[in-house]
């Protein structure tokens, strides 16, 4: 994994006060993994341990021990005698998590027309589309975005193997921050709505190859703006 060409200095992002009843090192690693993904914390930008530290009012250890969970997830890079940056958008990386992802999310489908989709299932993921619903009614796209979240999440849960949750949950972190350039575009949230719809519809009727179809073109989105993107932030990729 690169930075991008230029160091960017760390912003003054709004972290969440430490809980103290807590992990401390969880409570870091979340909140610096979501302003990594949000943007907020952009690619190049150099994240030292001490001013990560001195921004939560934490120890070097459990800074530490977040930064080394940051970085096996690939959002931070450490560059002998410069420091913790982090990590630039990478072509290479994007279209490995979207073949992983798509063969993931196809098999669930699958698994889930053949099997049945449980009553409970069903709620969580209609709780999800709602949400989403809800969210484009208030332009919230941040509150859409942990509903998809909720939604992927619902569905791998639905296959009743735990570990394929665990993978795609892990896949749609090297892909999240494409999305988030995308983050104010309605149309395209009503899109992805309208699409998560359509597949739980097909679940429901146990119609694979519809569902299968669906999810690719739905998971297909995120290449066919990246061009586009790469275009517009050039500076965010490798």
């Amino acid at each position: 994994m690169q930075i991008s060409s230029t160091p960017v200095t760390f912003p003054d992002v709004p972290f969440p006060a430490l809980v103290e009843d807590q992990p401390t090192a969880q409570q870091i690693h979340a909140a610096m993994k979501s302003a990594i993904l949000s943007l907020a914390l952009p690619p190049g930008t150099r994240v030292s341990e001490a001013e990560t530290g001195a921004r939560f009012g934490a120890s070097r250890t459990p800074v530490r021990e977040a930064m080394t969970w940051l970085r096996d997830e690939g959002l931070i890079v450490t560059l002998a005698s410069r420091g913790n940056f982090v990590t630039a958008l990478s072509d290479e990386g994007i279209r490995s998590a979207h073949f992983i992802r798509e063969a993931l999310e196809l098999a669930a489908v699958n698994r889930i027309c053949e099997l049945g989709l449980s009553p409970e299932d069903d709620a969580r993921l209609s709780v999800a589309i709602t949400a989403q619903r809800n969210a484009i009614s208030f332009n919230d796209a941040a509150a859409f975005h942990a509903a998809d979240d909720a939604f992927h999440a619902a569905l791998a849960g639905a296959t009743g193997l735990p570990r394929v949750r665990t993978l795609v949950v892990r896949e749609k972190t090297a892909l999240d921050r494409l999305r988030a350039l995308r983050m104010n575009d309605m149309d395209h949230l009503r899109e992805l709505e309208d699409e998560h719809k359509r597949i739980l519809n097909c679940l429901r009727k146990g119609r694979a190859d519809r569902a299968q179809r669906v999810m690719q073109r739905h998971l297909s989105r995120v290449l066919d703006a990246m061009e586009k993107l790469k275009a517009s932030h050039g500076a965010y990729f490798e």
